[in-house]
C-alpha cells in the first residue's frame, strides 16, 4: 500500500487561536467584480451558515469586498458568533468600481475602514486585522505605526500582512508581531516559496489566495490524473496539496454556492501519497 503523507488539521494562530486549517474566504459572496450585493442574497447567507456547520472556524474578509457587503453578510448570517469563530478582515484598498482596487494604506484611511469593519462585524475587537497592501505612496513606518497603535488600544488582537516579501515582514516586526501572511500561492505558482518557508520557520500562518492558478496544460494533466486516483476533482487535489505541503498553511477557498463549498471541504478527506506529492511538486511555475 502506498505511503500516505499526514498533515495537521489545526494551526494555532498568534499562539492563542486554534484554527481549523480549511477555512472560508468571503470575497465571492458579493456582486460581480466584487462590487455591490450578491445576486442571490439568501444563498450567500446559506453559504456562511453551512461553512460553520462543516467545521470552518476561520473566515477571511475585507472592508473592500463589496465594499462593506461581505462584512455585513457575515454579521447577518453568523452574529452572535460562536466562541471559537475567528474573523480576519483586511484594510488598505479603495474601491472605485467593479474589479478596481487602488491602494490606500494611509493611517487616515485605515482608521476609517477599521472603525467601519468593527461596526459592520459587530465586534469590539478584530481577532486578525491584515494590511491588504503596503502602499508605495505612504512610508511603511507610518502604516506599521498605526497598526501598532490600534493593537495597543485593543481594537485589534493580531496583525497580518498581504503580498509581502521576507524583508517586508522583518520590517513590520519592528512594530508588531506578524502572525499571518497572505500571498498568492498555489501548487502551480510558487513564486513566494521563500516567504512560506520564512513563515514556517517562525510559526507564522501562511494564507494562500488564488490556490489554483490553472495556468498550464501540464499542471492540469497531473492534477486530473491524481484526482482520478482519489475519486476527487483537480481543484480538491490542489487544495489538498496545500494542506499536505506545509502545516502553517491556512486555506480560504471562496465560493458563493453551498454545493461548491461542500466540494471544497472534501479536500480534508484526501490522503495524498508520497508519490502524489512528488508528482505535484514537478508542476510549479515559481
Amino acid at each position: 500500500m502506498a505511503n500516505t503523507v499526514s498533515f495537521e488539521k489545526t494551526f494555532q494562530l498568534g499562539g492563542d487561536l486554534n484554527i481549523n486549517r480549511l477555512g472560508y474566504g468571503a470575497m465571492r459572496i458579493t456582486g460581480d467584480g466584487i462590487w455591490g450585493p450578491p445576486k442571490d442574497h439568501e444563498e450567500s447567507i446559506r453559504v456562511l451558515k453551512r461553512a460553520v456547520e462543516l467545521g470552518v472556524n476561520f473566515i477571511d474578509t475585507a472592508d473592500s469586498y463589496g465594499p462593506n457587503v461581505s462584512e455585513e453578510l457575515i454579521a447577518e448570517a453568523l452574529y452572535p458568533y460562536t466562541d471559537d469563530l475567528v474573523i480576519g478582515t483586511k484594510g488598505g484598498l479603495l474601491r472605485t468600481g467593479p474589479n478596481e482596487w487602488p491602494i490606500d494604506a494611509s493611517p487616515a484611511h485605515l482608521q476609517e475602514v477599521l472603525e467601519g469593519s468593527l461596526k459592520r462585524l459587530k465586534l469590539e475587537r478584530i481577532d486578525l486585522y491584515q494590511l491588504h497592501r503596503i502602499d508605495p505612496k505612504v512610508p511603511a513606518e507610518e502604516t506599521f505605526s498605526f497598526l501598532q497603535k490600534v493593537q495597543q488600544e485593543g481594537k485589534v488582537r493580531h496583525i497580518g500582512l498581504s503580498e509581502v516579501s521576507v524583508d517586508d515582514i522583518i520590517k513590520a516586526q519592528e512594530f508588531f508581531e506578524v502572525v499571518s501572511v497572505q500571498n498568492m500561492y498555489s501548487v502551480d505558482n510558487r513564486k513566494w516559496e521563500d516567504v512560506l518557508q520564512y513563515c514556517k520557520d517562525h510559526n507564522i500562518a501562511f494564507i494562500p489566495w488564488y490556490p489554483l492558478s490553472a495556468g498550464n496544460v501540464k499542471s492540469q494533466a497531473v492534477l486530473q490524473r491524481i484526482a482520478e486516483d482519489h475519486s476527487a476533482t483537480a481543484h480538491q487535489v490542489a487544495l489538498s496539496w496545500l494542506l499536505h505541503h506545509a502545516n502553517n498553511i491556512l486555506l480560504i477557498p471562496g465560493t458563493s454556492k453551498v454545493t461548491h463549498l461542500e466540494d471544497n471541504m472534501r479536500a480534508l478527506d484526501i490522503q495524498l501519497t508520497e508519490a502524489d506529492m512528488q508528482d505535484l511538486d514537478t508542476i510549479s511555475q515559481g
